[in-house]
């Protein structure tokens, strides 16, 4: 066996030594990825940094936001207590106005409806033997329809027997009120009822009268018809 340098001899424990020159490349090589580990965790800490600012942004922006709701519903609200005041007085000639108080919890809202008539309260639902309930029932359903978005929700109100609690004299203040409102939002409404067509002429644009025979068929006859460019106020 021919004899080595005693430089590249290995040592008694078996290992050789590196050179120099290598250990100074692998000591390179970590200080470079020592490097990369400092530079990755000086981002994160500035990527956290910029997470918790904007989280605690969003908590305020989030109240802001929720208080903002608040008020616009409380905005929406007062239009509906105007208008379906107007609405009860017109129809029932009583000097009663329709108020309504608001909860909030969890981002979501209640509404109780109730009835001031002159300083008192009255629940909505035993008053006036269900007129009240009724008129506001029209009035609701058709602020909710205006929310709808017209793309998937055609614009057409069946009202069943909406004026069923009304004076046969107070039903064609209902259907004006009925018909000015479809008309100002574009609404096609179909009113069903059992009083006399002559309640709804003057403000209908069609009426179809259904007579139902003792063999369980029903016969349908338009009764009426508006005339072409007719100005029922």
């Amino acid at each position: 066996m021919p004899a080595r340098d005693k430089a590249d001899a290995a040592p008694s424990g078996g290992t050789k030594l590196r050179s120099p020159e290598d250990a100074r490349r692998r000591a390179d090589r970590l200080l470079g990825k020592r490097d990369d580990h400092v530079r990755k965790s000086q981002r994160l800490a500035s990527r956290f940094a910029e997470l918790n600012e904007y989280l605690a942004v969003a908590e305020k922006v989030t109240v802001a936001l929720e208080q903002l709701n608040e008020q616009l519903f409380q905005q929406l609200l007062g239009v509906v207590q105007e208008k379906l005041t107007i609405a009860l007085q017109e129809i029932l000639d009583q000097p009663i106005s329709l108020r309504a108080d608001a909860e909030f919890k969890r981002g979501a809202a209640t509404v109780e409806f109730w009835i001031d008539r002159a300083g008192n309260r009255e629940d909505v639902l035993r008053g006036q033997g269900g007129s009240v309930t009724n008129i506001l029932s029209v009035g609701l359903r058709m602020f909710a329809l205006t929310t709808l978005d017209e793309k998937s929700h055609r614009r057409f109100l069946v009202l069943d027997e909406q004026d069923c609690w009304l004076r046969p004299d107070l039903v064609p203040r209902l259907v004006k009120i009925v018909h000015d409102a479809g008309q100002a939002l574009g609404f096609q409404i179909l009113m069903i009822s059992h009083h006399e067509v002559a309640l709804f002429e003057r403000y209908a644009d069609r009426i179809f009268q259904l007579s139902p025979h003792g063999d369980g068929t029903v016969e349908v006859r338009q009764v009426f018809e508006a005339a072409a460019n007719q100005d029922p106020a």
